[in-house]
């Protein structure tokens, strides 16, 4: 293959400098044992990758997901909500409980106060 450069795959990627970065984490990715997307023909790592970029057989969401993932100290998982937990579970749910608690109070402390004004008079 012809000598590849920046202006091959600067209109797959949309900054040269994430070109740079995302072409040099492909090249690690390579360099510790995964294969590449194309024929090496003794070629380097980053040159493999860059032509991997220039060709579309590695997209950029692929590589940027890939680098954000790399760079993860945490990985955040999604967990159900308590609501929906309890939900699936079959249980009720605290917070409705303890909204009908609140309601129950709310009307014990009407009955005690119209009953005290109705002494009064």
């Amino acid at each position: 293959m012809a000598r590849v450069t920046v202006e091959d795959c600067i209109d797959k990627v949309p900054s040269r400098f994430e070109l740079v970065l995302l072409a040099a984490h492909r090249a690690r990715m390579i360099s510790s044992g995964q294969e590449p997307s194309v024929e090496r023909d003794n070629d380097k790592n980053p040159v493999l990758a860059l032509r991997e970029i220039a060709v579309e057989t590695v997209t950029y969401e692929q590589l940027k997901e890939a680098a954000i993932e790399s760079h993860q100290r945490q990985i955040e998982v999604d967990e159900p909500d308590e609501e929906n937990l309890s939900l699936l579970s079959g249980e009720k749910n605290v917070a409705e409980e303890s909204k009908a608690e609140d309601g129950l109070n709310e009307d014990l402390l009407r009955a005690l106060m119209e009953a005290k004004n109705t002494e009064k008079e």
